[in-house]
């Protein structure tokens, strides 16, 4: 009898706590355990990043493929010296260029220390220089222009700040040529572009007139991305003397008529 009343009281012994617990566990709210977690790593960023939002569908995909737009001012060996030099207006250009395909192929970054010339061969390395405050820079020539009568370079907005030619819009320039990837005086392929006209109208009757004088010259209207319309003739095998020769028999009275190299 005794031994069964001991027993009993073991066993109720343990029960208790037990019995506490449970109850303590089912009242109030229940609490969620604290986790600490680690911020993430930092992302890896480049010397100078693009900005997103001046980054194109057109840009996503070449990113995809590998493709980085060079920021950078181009670099040219020391003791370059110039091949030719010449002097005239620059101007800049920006939006609605921005973001697309120049003449070299190239997505047009305005970010990216490069220039329009209407006749350097595409990829030329140039010194410019403002002749007014001194400043000087090197950029490559990616792209065609400008087609302004009396107008010898068209820089990126990078270019523009860099040379102070951003807030006046235009400024007297040298440009040095230091680096070509083709001769300058001989070869190429050329063309002639006239323009620009305020109607579609005027830009297709000037290229059927000059289709049905130039009978083995292509002729193209197109628009521009500033909304006025442009014409362009390639002569016969692109030689450099027929395309000189269309500019110099060439008259309209709208827009101006322009000797450009195509490569």
């Amino acid at each position: 009898m005794n031994s069964s009343r001991s027993l009993c009281l073991s066993n109720l012994a343990i029960l208790i706590p037990v019995l506490a617990i449970l109850l303590l566990g089912g009242c109030g709210h229940s609490r969620q355990a604290h986790v600490n977690v680690p911020p993430p790593p930092p992302a890896a960023s480049s010397a100078e990043p693009v900005p997103a939002e001046d980054i194109s569908p057109n840009d996503h995909e070449k990113l995809k493929e590998g493709y980085s737009p060079n920021l950078a001012e181009p670099a040219i060996p020391a003791g370059t010296t110039p091949l030719t030099t010449q002097t005239g207006l620059a101007s800049w250009y920006g939006p609605p260029y921005h973001n697309r395909v120049g003449a070299n192929g190239e997505v047009y970054n305005m970010h990216a220390m490069t220039a329009a010339h209407r006749t350097l061969p595409l990829g030329s390395i140039v010194r410019v220089t403002n002749l007014k405050t001194g400043h000087t820079a090197l950029v490559r020539i990616t792209d065609r222009g400008p087609f302004i009568p009396g107008r010898i370079l068209d820089l990126s907005l990078a270019a523009a700040r860099r040379l102070d030619v951003y807030l006046p819009g235009t400024a007297e320039v040298k440009i040095e040529v230091m680096r070509t990837p083709a001769p300058l005086d001989i070869g190429g392929k050329w063309a002639v572009q006239i323009g620009g006209f305020r109607s579609e109208h005027e830009a297709t009757k000037l290229a059927s007139r000059l289709e049905h004088r130039y009978r083995t010259a292509k002729v193209l209207s197109f628009p521009s991305p500033t909304g006025d319309w442009w014409v362009r003739v390639r002569v016969l095998d692109d030689q450099r003397s027929r395309a000189q020769q269309l500019v110099a028999e060439t008259k309209t009275p709208e827009g101006a008529v322009f000797l450009v190299r195509l490569d």
